[in-house]
């Protein structure tokens, strides 16, 4: 119990250090992103939007299965009831290559594609895009040749590591990127003058020697720490074989446990599992930007990208840690007791305090996202267009991208809830149930798809209608994780003992009333909604105020700072009832996490 524990807090301090390095490589890379904004026009970063989308695809399709896979897989030591360290690292290294071997393909086929889906007319008046493509294909091979190393790593709960490679890659990505866009400017003379009206001159070239830049970064952090890990734990980087020599029986066993002699089996044949639910998870993540790419024009996925930039922010600063945090977490605590070696009962006893520990983390993540939507949803639908006008300035503070990114911070919850929920299915599912899985998601692609033809060709909605369209699939995802939860948390109640349960008074399931806030809230938010919307109009009668918040759309950085102060203080009562109201709820939390950094 005391190594579950010690996983926990690793956990949880993991997710704190990924936290902290997204908020500071993210706060980094935004930053870099607003001096990149001066230079782009909305068809350069769609077309950029669509390079990430080809380099993501390529790693995704490589590693995502086989990373899980790690995670969830038993080494072979603890198996066979060896202690040998270095060949269960090992195997893990071994594996690690696997994606390099799977990524070399998909860059090219995957690059094929996307050449053979540009229209003329967008390789034309786009500058240097063919080579960008190759770049941006060697960068995601460069930085799959960093996975052995990342794997070792994940297994051992570095997160150190990995917060310091990512730093320094994030660094690497912004200086190149920023400072070849300012010199391209600056060979064009749009440095002072003329401004952006014809975009970059070396077009999306800066985001290519940015990326592969980071693949650089990454590559070299995680094969200095790895060689030092390496060297004094005696296992190599580079792929060996893991076979015994020694006696017959052993060398068949061996041989069984590894295909190849090198790949150790039943995290191999998971891996196999795991690749068509990832391939349409992939489609189901970046399905919204190939869809924009078919239906609409690249200054469309521009404006798309731009708010789902903006409004994804808090998405990958918290939600994508935690997400991952939180899936290393539960696949530990619940494959523990299964690789246990104590006695029946003791192991029936650990699983059974094994899973309590994971229902009471899962439900506290929940109401945690409930309580973050329903601040969210009146506040920041108003405040998002202010903030695009500060950020980006107002030649993109259009009423279409102003939309667009109010509508997507109403979605953002769906996107917390779904991660985190997602997350723990993927940790404990088993092959037939990831294949239902993959069954049901890809009959929710297609409801996306319908839905993004309706929205986008049949109702002509734009960026908006893409963000409709995805939400009803991100609806449909979680009715399906949720369906598949409180049918996990049941059947572990049955194998425990529905009756020794009652008698204890504990119960193994997620009860909507769990989750919620409390429902006088919810009119209160209502009105909320209401005062925020109506901000700019008060401040508006007020003579003195009258200049500095502007009566005329699109406002400028001054105005739209007043009025987001404005709307700042109006939101403050309703923030505080929320948190007063759940006040013993978030303590509990506190208190658990004090005391698990205290004694772990």
């Amino acid at each position: 119990m005391a190594k579950d524990e010690t996983a926990s807090h690793r956990a949880v301090q993991g997710a704190s250090l990924l936290i902290l390095l997204q908020v500071i490589s993210r706060a980094i890379t935004f930053i870099a992103n607003q001096l990149l904004l001066r230079f782009l026009t909305a068809q350069l970063l769609g077309v950029s939007t669509q390079l990430e989308v080809y380099y993501l695809s390529v790693i995704f399709f490589a590693r995502e299965s086989l990373r899980v896979a790690v995670q969830r897989q038993d080494s072979p030591s603890k198996k066979d009831g060896q202690h040998d360290e270095a060949k269960a690292t090992q195997a893990v290294v071994n594996l690690g290559y696997l994606a390099i071997g799977l990524g070399i393909p998909c860059a090219v086929g995957f690059g094929w594609l996307y050449l053979h889906s540009l229209s003329t007319e967008t390789l034309a008046s786009t500058p240097y895009l063919v080579p960008s493509l190759y770049i941006y294909a060697l960068a995601a091979v460069i930085e799959l040749i960093s996975e052995p190393a990342f794997v070792v790593m994940q297994t051992r709960l570095q997160f150190s590591t990995r917060a310091t490679a990512e730093s320094v890659a994030t660094f690497l990505r912004c200086t190149v990127t920023l400072g070849s866009a300012i010199w391209g400017a600056t060979m064009a003379g749009e440095v002072k003058g003329q401004g952006p009206n014809s975009g970059l001159r070396l077009g999306v070239l800066p985001f290519a020697l940015g990326q592969i830049s980071y693949g650089i970064g990454l590559l070299a952090v995680y094969t200095w720490y790895g060689s030092g890990l390496a060297r004094r734990e005696g296992f190599s980087l580079l792929p060996r074989r893991i076979a015994s020599p020694s006696a017959t029986k052993e060398k068949r066993t061996t041989e069984s446990e590894f295909a190849l002699s090198y790949f150790y089996r039943p995290t191999l044949h998971l891996a196999l599992s795991l690749m068509a639910q990832s391939i349409v998870k992939q489609i189901l993540t970046q399905g919204d930007t190939l869809m924009v790419s078919i239906l609409s024009t690249p200054t469309a996925q521009g404006i798309y990208a731009l708010a789902n930039n903006y409004g994804g922010l808090i998405a990958r600063l918290v939600f994508q840690p935690i997400e991952e945090s939180s899936r290393s977490y539960f696949s530990k605590l619940l494959a523990s007791s299964s690789s246990s070696s104590s006695s029946s009962t003791e192991k029936d006893a650990q699983s059974n305090s094994n899973v309590k520990q994971a229902l009471t983390s899962l439900t506290s993540l929940l109401k945690i996202y409930t309580l973050f939507s329903i601040i969210i949803l009146p506040i920041a639908p108003h405040a998002a267009p202010l903030l695009l006008t500060i950020a980006a300035g107002k030649q993109w503070s259009t009423p279409v991208a102003a939309n667009t990114l109010s509508l997507y911070t109403m979605y953002i919850p769906l996107l917390a809830i779904n991660g985190i929920t997602e997350g723990f299915v993927s940790s404990v599912a088993t092959k037939s149930q990831v294949h239902a899985q993959s069954g049901w998601m890809s009959m929710f692609s297609v409801v996306f798809g319908v839905a993004g033809f309706v929205f986008l060709r049949v109702l002509d909605l734009g960026a908006e209608g893409l963000v409709y369209a995805n939400g009803i699939n991100m609806l449909c995802r979680i009715v399906w994780s949720g369906w598949f939860i409180t049918g996990y948390f049941a059947e572990k109640a049955r194998e425990a003992g529905a009756v020794e349960q009652k008698e204890k008074g504990d119960k193994m399931e997620i009860g909507v009333h769990d989750l919620l806030p409390k429902q006088w809230l919810v009119p209160i938010a209502l009105v909320t909604w209401q005062a925020v919307k109506r901000v700019p109009v008060f401040l508006g009668q007020i003579s003195f105020l009258r200049e500095l918040v502007g009566t005329t759309a699109p406002v400028g950085a001054k105005e739209a700072l007043v009025q987001l102060v404005g709307m700042a203080v109006v939101s403050l009562p309703f923030v505080g009832l929320v948190l007063f109201s759940e006040r013993h709820f978030l303590l509990q939390g506190y208190r658990s996490f004090t005391n698990r950094s205290r004694y772990a």
